[in-house]
C-alpha cells in the first residue's frame, strides 16, 4: 500500500470500509436464520447451506478487506459473492424483495464497485497480476 499516494490511499480506506461494514452487518441476519435472508435462500434453491456459505465467505472477505496486505483478496471473495448475488436478483428474486425497495440489490452493487476499486487500485498487490503492472526494468548500458 506503499506505492499508493496519499487520496488513493484514503479513497482504499473508504472504499474498503463501505464494503467490509455492508459484508459484516448483514451477517447477523444470516446467521440468525432472520426471515428476510430465509426466504432469499428458499427461493434460490440454497437454504439453509447457502445462506450459511455465503456468510462465511463474507466473514472471511470482510475481515480480509481490512488487512493492508490481503485487501485484494477480500476484494475478490466479496466480488464473487455479489456476483452471485446480483444475478439472483436478476434472474430469480427481482429487484424489490419483500417490500424492501431494491435495497438488498442497492447494498449488492455497492460492495461489487467497491470492491472493483479495491482491485484496480491494489492491483500491484495481487500476485498473478502484479508482474504486468511493474516498473520496466532499466538496462546496464
Amino acid at each position: 500500500m506503499n506505492s499508493l499516494a496519499k487520496y488513493q490511499k484514503i479513497a482504499s480506506w473508504v472504499v474498503r470500509l463501505t464494503a467490509a461494514v455492508i459484508l459484516l452487518q448483514t451477517l447477523f441476519f444470516k446467521f440468525t436464520g432472520a426471515p428476510e435472508s430465509v426466504y432469499i435462500f428458499t427461493k434460490v434453491g440454497m437454504e439453509p447451506w447457502g445462506r450459511y456459505g455465503s456468510g462465511v465467505v463474507e466473514l472471511i472477505a470482510g475481515i480480509l478487506l481490512l488487512s493492508r496486505c490481503h485487501c485484494w483478496l477480500g476484494a475478490l471473495l466479496a466480488l464473487g459473492v455479489m456476483g452471485g448475488a446480483i444475478m439472483s436478483h436478476l434472474t430469480v428474486l427481482g429487484i424489490v424483495v419483500q417490500g424492501d425497495g431494491g435495497l438488498l440489490f442497492a447494498l449488492a452493487l455497492t460492495v461489487a464497485v467497491c470492491s472493483l476499486v479495491t482491485l484496480v487500485l491494489h492491483r500491484r498487490q495481487i500476485p498473478f497480476v502484479a508482474k504486468y503492472f511493474s516498473a520496466p526494468e532499466e538496462s546496464a548500458d
